[in-house]
Order: C-alpha cells, then sequence, then structure tokens
C-alpha cells in the first residue's frame, strides 16, 4: 500500500495522522526531547546471544499498515529486515515489539489507545515510556508490567532493550 496524499500532506503539515480501528488520530511531529529519548533507546536494543530467532531490526517512525489500522510508532522491532519490495511504501510485516514514547498532552493515545490496539494486531510486547515520570509500562497478552526508567527488557522474540 502506497502513502495516501493526504498522510504525505498532513506529515508535510508537522502533523502525525494514524488511524485505529477506523478512528483517525492526529498528533504533533515530535520535537528535540522526545527523539533523543527515542535515540537513547534504539542505542539499547541488543540480540541475545542465545537467540538465534530474531535479528532484532528496528524502525523508527515508519508507517505500519495494520489489518485494522495504520499506524506510525516511535520505535518498531522486527525478526528481518523488510524486503526491497517493502521498504518503499508502509510496511505491511507486523512487529514483533512497539515501543512508544509518551509525548506531552498525547499520553491517552499512548497509554489507553496504542498497547490493546498494537496486541490486537499480533504484536507480542508493547513498551511505553513516559520521560515525565519514568514509568515503564510494558503490555503483553497475559500480562502488564510496571517499572521505573532505567529498566532491561527481555522481548518475546528474544531482543534485549535498555528502557
Amino acid at each position: 500500500m502506497s502513502l495516501s496524499p493526504i498522510l504525505l500532506q498532513a506529515s508535510e503539515l508537522g502533523i502525525r495522522l494514524e488511524i485505529v480501528n477506523g478512528l483517525p488520530i492526529w498528533e504533533a511531529q515530535p520535537l528535540y526531547r522526545h527523539q533523543k529519548h527515542i535515540e537513547r533507546i534504539i542505542q539499547g536494543i541488543k540480540k541475545n546471544k542465545e537467540n538465534d530467532r530474531c535479528e532484532c531490526v528496528h524502525a523508527m517512525d515508519v508507517y505500519i499498515q495494520f489489518p485494522n489500522g495504520l499506524k506510525r510508532p516511535d520505535i518498531s522491532i522486527f525478526c528481518r529486515e523488510p524486503s526491497e519490495e517493502e521498504q518503499d511504501q508502509a510496511l505491511t510485516m507486523i512487529p514483533e515489539a512497539i515501543i512508544e514514547v509518551v509525548s506531552k498532552g498525547y499520553e491517552a493515545k499512548d497509554l489507553e489507545i496504542g498497547p490493546p490496539f498494537y496486541l490486537s494486531q499480533g504484536v507480542k510486547d508493547v513498551i511505553v515510556f513516559d520521560p515525565l515520570t519514568l514509568l515503564v509500562l510494558h503490555v503483553r497478552k497475559e500480562k502488564t508490567e510496571r517499572h521505573i526508567s532505567p529498566v532491561n527488557i527481555e522481548l518475546e522474540c528474544g531482543c534485549l532493550t535498555l528502557v
């Protein structure tokens, strides 16, 4: 799926547009502090030495076409690199894990709407980091854990991340 002209225009205006279960959601483009947190978290993504099933490939801020929506997670973790054909359009492969950094004013989107949506679409681990409180919420289908940053988390796919 190529991105629609509306999504491209929204991006040019500094707006992130997403669709969750048919509901359009928008937010302003991330600011500097938000992006610095993402960079720090990305540096902490590692492949577990005993993990031979997942390459722990990460992508930042790319559109992903889920069965029930279109999202642009801060960080997506995949077990393989997207194919050449996949790289020039919204990705359709489901990430193993998603990491969101909460933006001020958009707490409900990241803490209440995102995790259940991602899990319903087949994502195994959803991590939400709130830089104001240092809360790290780690959500899986069977349980939710609350941590305080910094914390090391082992993902179901075998990757490790420091949040």
